[in-house]
């Protein structure tokens, strides 16, 4: 299977609930599950803020059972269509966004024309295996090895695979609970490491996306793309910046990622997301996690910003002026995303288009 598809991302609180009372996150893996979405996880994050930039971490003890929380689900853009009127229903204040991606599952040596800078998003399962290793390990390696510019494997705790709902618990092996492994690397490279990623895993669900690589390793390499705040048609136009740096990557005496979430939250943004991931590795760096007796955790951050162009200029900048020696920036272009705030509607669903 090579088809476009549609990326959905809401962005919330954890403890938020719907109008049923129940956690919002509990309705939406249940819609997912309800209309078969293929892939679909949630994630839990370390620091954040949104509309009214209330500042959730979990650094404070006070703040810290309502962390913010990312749910993705990725499927047919007629499926995603087809829940998408449940789902703002469910969640009516914060963030979603819609984003186009290309599908691709089963047999992964055909040709597939990619863009000149690719983000590449493998699905694998928590327990699942591959050459006798964790899957999530022997894809990072293989990553690292084909020259790829980063990765970060982000743990999701709830999900849907093939349209079944897999959910972790404390008991059981979770094998099936839902893994995303972003990658960022040239359409060269990628394309190459798709027929070994075929190979690799036993049902390989993959998605591909046009990125900008705006920084690596502390190198400007190209600012993000100016675009205008509305298509040809009137529709209002987004954007996305990617910070991927690690846990042990300081800014004085703070960790970055959370200097990058109080800087951005004392300006106009948005909104900004920090996940941790468990494993992964930028630049010639091995892939790694976690290791005893270190004094900083090494384990991957990705902070996520997602704002109108004007705004995501301006967001930038700061990302700039935090990583001067470190870290890989990407911009990606968003066609459509949803913002409510105290009954203020920015945006809508409808995809718009603009070619740059």
């Amino acid at each position: 299977m090579n088809d476009p598809s549609l990326k959905l991302t809401a962005y919330f609180g954890e403890r938020k609930r719907g109008e049923s009372g129940r956690l919002l996150a509990d309705e939406l893996l249940e819609l997912y599950a309800a209309h078969r979405v293929r892939t679909s996880l949630l994630l839990r994050g370390v620091a954040g803020f949104g509309l009214k930039h209330h500042l959730r971490t979990d650094q404070l003890l006070t703040l810290s059972e309502d962390l913010p929380a990312v749910a993705v689900a990725v499927d047919s853009a007629q499926r995603i269509d087809a829940l998408l009127g449940e789902l703002l229903a469910l969640k009516r204040e914060g963030l979603v966004t819609l984003e186009r991606a290309r599908l691709l599952t089963g047999d992964l040596s055909a040709a597939v024309e990619l863009p000149e800078a690719s983000k590449l998003t493998v699905y694998v399962g928590r327990r699942e295996r591959a050459s006798g290793r964790p899957a999530f390990d022997a894809v990072c390696e293989l990553f690292h090895r084909r020259g790829l510019a980063g990765a970060t494997v982000l743990m999701g705790v709830d999900g849907t695979k093939q349209g079944r709902r897999q959910r972790a618990s404390f008991v059981g092996a979770n094998a099936s609970v839902p893994m995303m492994i972003i990658a960022i690397g040239t359409g060269e490279q990628v394309a190459g490491v798709l027929a070994e990623l075929g190979e690799l895993l036993v049902h390989p669900v993959v998605t591909v996306e046009r990125v900008r690589v705006c920084k690596r390793d502390g190198q400007l390499l190209a600012r993000p793309q100016e675009l205008p705040g509305r298509d040809a048609h009137g529709l209002a136009l987004w954007q996305k910046l990617m910070v991927h740096t690690s846990e042990a990557a300081r800014h004085g005496r703070r960790p970055l990622h959370r200097e990058l979430v109080e800087r951005l939250r004392e300006s106009d943004v948005a909104g900004a997301t920090s996940l941790r991931g468990i494993w992964g590795f930028h630049g010639a760096h091995a892939p790694h996690g976690d290791k005893l007796l270190q004094v900083y955790r090494h384990t991957p951050v990705v902070t996520i910003v997602v704002d109108t162009p004007e705004r995501i200029g301006a967001a930038f900048e700061i990302i700039d002026a935090l990583t001067p020696e470190g870290g890989l920036v990407t911009s990606e272009m968003v066609p459509a995303a949803r913002a409510v705030s105290a009954g203020h509607v920015r945006g809508g669903t409808r995809l718009a288009k603009h070619e740059f």
